[in-house]
């Protein structure tokens, strides 16, 4: 059966607060949770007014907590942004306190622009060896190997699962490479997909962690009991989307009725490449879209990404997502 999750960023709607936005993550969760979902996942970003999940590993304690038996985690934490000591002790503390739930996706993009990332950093000065090697380190500090001299506490001995991110093949090589699981965001960048998949899953080395290739992809779903209900859910995504692109980040916006039509021909054509992982629809069509996706993709598991403004039409999506995912189970 291919598993199903959440991605979700913790959106702030137009005219919301954080703190709203946090306690429909919670909400969230525990709907996800109800409803099959095997993991629950957030990801850094920084200087976004619409995203609420700048402090990860905070926020990941604070799901974890009103949750029960669905993996938490982040996808991801943006490595660069971070020494590994300090990722360890987050996410060490995490497992101590919600022991055997726990991810940590690693990613090496900023999460922000460059003036962010420079005050993230202090500075920019890196390698193209650093990402990988600072994954090494990472695994060190869990493994407690004594390769750095350092005993991470918390951190020693966790029972963290390591996944590394990508939207290109880079992440795929390392990931097979040090035989980690592979998360690809096809959900914005579907581009490097079947490339990523094919060398992943041909390079993979097995390692203690894993055994055999472990594919995650990204997949949009706007789900809702009519199609037309469905594209109008879409909309608040594929503002914020356009938005983000022409420098202009945003709040989640409403759905406006007739948006992408409203972009011409050519920037709906954009719009349509950038988000093609994607089921938008009633039950029926979004079934069938997901169905079509996985075969096409083989994935062992797809992290759904489902901004939409209203939160519980966001949860009534999620519930009609589930219900596809259990149709692809029976059907294979």
């Amino acid at each position: 059966m291919t598993q199903y999750s959440l991605l979700d960023l913790v959106p702030v709607i137009e005219g919301g607060t954080v703190s709203q936005a946090l306690a429909n993550a919670a909400d969230l969760a525990k709907h996800a949770e109800r409803n099959g979902f095997h993991r629950y996942w957030t990801a850094e970003h920084h200087g976004m007014t619409g995203i609420a999940s700048a402090a990860t590993s905070v926020v990941l304690g604070h799901i974890a907590a009103n949750t029960s038996t669905i993996r938490v985690g982040a996808g991801g934490i943006m490595l660069p942004n971070h020494a590994p000591l300090a990722i360890a002790e987050q996410f060490g503390t995490l497992d101590a306190l919600f022991p055997g739930r726990i991810d940590l996706g690693l990613g090496r993009a900023p999460g922000s622009d460059q003036i962010v990332a420079r005050a993230m950093r202090r500075n920019l000065e890196t390698d193209a060896n650093a990402f990988p090697r600072d994954v090494v380190e990472l695994q060190s500090y869990f493994a407690n190997d004594g390769q750095t001299g350092i005993v991470a506490t918390p951190g020693a001995g966790a029972d963290v699962s390591l996944w590394i991110l990508g939207s290109s093949t880079f992440g795929a090589q390392l990931a097979a490479m040090l035989g980690l699981p592979y998360a690809f965001a096809s959900h914005f960048a579907p581009d490097s997909l079947m490339a990523a998949i094919d060398i992943y899953r041909r390079t993979f080395r097995p390692s203690a962690a894993l055994a055999k290739p472990h594919v995650m992809a990204g997949f949009n779903v706007f789900a809702a009991d009519t199609d037309a209900q469905g594209e109008l859910l879409a909309s608040s995504q594929q503002q914020a989307f356009v938005a983000l692109r022409t420098g202009n980040p945003r709040q989640l916006p409403p759905p406006v009725a007739g948006y992408r039509e409203s972009l011409g021909a050519q920037g709906a054509a954009i719009l349509d490449h950038v988000l093609s992982c994607s089921a938008v629809g009633g039950p029926a069509k979004v079934a069938r879209e997901i169905a079509a996706f996985v075969a096409r993709t083989g994935v062992d598991e797809l992290m759904i990404a489902s901004s939409i403004y209203d939160h519980e039409a966001r949860k009534r999506s999620l519930t009609i997502t589930a219900e596809a995912m259990q149709d692809v189970a029976i059907a294979a």
